[in-house]
């Protein structure tokens, strides 16, 4: 070897030593004891599990009129925190009926046996695997926690997902779970013309290819749990619930009756998520008027 060629790979080798000190290794573990909730996050190119210090302390029984829906993601999280068979959730239907708040509810009701959060953001969906490894072999059980998920053609998030709730070659740690939350069935938009891909065979039916790629996704989820939109007297239930818990006597939350269902016309909606809304609103005008 001449000594020039000796030079150029001394140097090479001192500038790829010097690359890999800007590599982003991989993520640290966190101080497990500093929250009960964890948020996934990429900053600067290094990915990290940073400690929520204050989350939503939502109760269970602060979630109203959904009790079925409840029954089921309370039974197959206390098998999961027993070490029994539990199943992947998927929650989908009408926007503010509470799917996320359910979630959250679990963390403050099973929390002191071992459950844990852990919040994952659509687009770092391709780090599951790199969170699972994380967390194996720790006592805690977590659930990896996707709100409001939805795809759209082609993203690498939705592959990961896929991979890592079924697809995978290594299995998912058996102190994980995924519990999802989308206002879509499939987590993707379908569109009329797919329905065209359907064909009759011997009198089936078989969806086209495209429907069966969006049907695959989320039958990966052994649970799904369906909410659907209230009605007038669960709105009004779920708005009186509030109102006592923020302070509002019997006589005050009959009074505020027709002005909880003229708050829902005007948002247009009488989700769950109006009714609080309306009842913070109502409530801080009555310590006004109590003043």
């Amino acid at each position: 070897m001449t000594k020039e060629l000796a030079d150029l790979l001394a140097r090479a080798e001192g500038v790829l030593a010097r690359l890999e000190t800007l590599l982003p290794g991989p993520a640290a573990a966190p101080d497990w004891d500093a929250a009960l909730a964890f948020r996934w996050q990429r900053r600067h190119g290094r990915a990290e599990l940073r400690p929520v210090r204050a989350p939503h302390r939502i109760t269970l029984a602060d979630i109203q009129d959904v009790d079925e829906q409840k029954a089921r993601i309370d039974r197959n999280t206390r098998h999961f925190l027993a070490g029994r068979r539990a199943n992947n959730v998927l929650l989908t239907g009408a926007r503010g009926t509470g799917k996320s708040s359910l979630v959250k509810a679990l963390l403050t009701e099973y929390a002191a046996r071992g459950l844990r959060l852990i919040e994952v953001d659509k687009t770092n969906l391709v780090n599951l695997p790199e969170i699972v490894e994380l967390v194996a072999g720790r006592p805690e059980r977590f659930i990896l926690f996707c709100d409001d998920l939805s795809f759209e053609e082609g993203e690498d998030a939705y592959k990961a997902l896929k991979s890592v709730l079924d697809g995978s070659v290594s299995a998912m740690s058996d102190n994980v779970l995924i519990y999802a939350t989308s206002n879509r069935r499939h987590l993707m938009p379908e569109y009329h013309d797919e329905n065209l891909q359907t064909r009759h065979v011997d009198g089936e039916l078989h969806p086209g290819e495209a429907v069966e790629e969006k049907i695959s996704l989320s039958e990966r989820f052994g649970l799904w749990i369906s909410f659907y939109p209230f009605s007038q007297d669960e709105y009004l239930d779920i708005a009186a619930h509030w109102l006592r818990s923020f302070g509002a006597s019997a006589d005050e939350i009959a009074a505020a009756r027709q002005e909880a269902l003229q708050w829902a016309l005007m948002r247009g909606s009488r989700s769950g998520r109006v009714a609080w809304q309306f009842a913070r609103d109502h409530a801080g005008r009555l310590q006004d008027d109590a003043r």
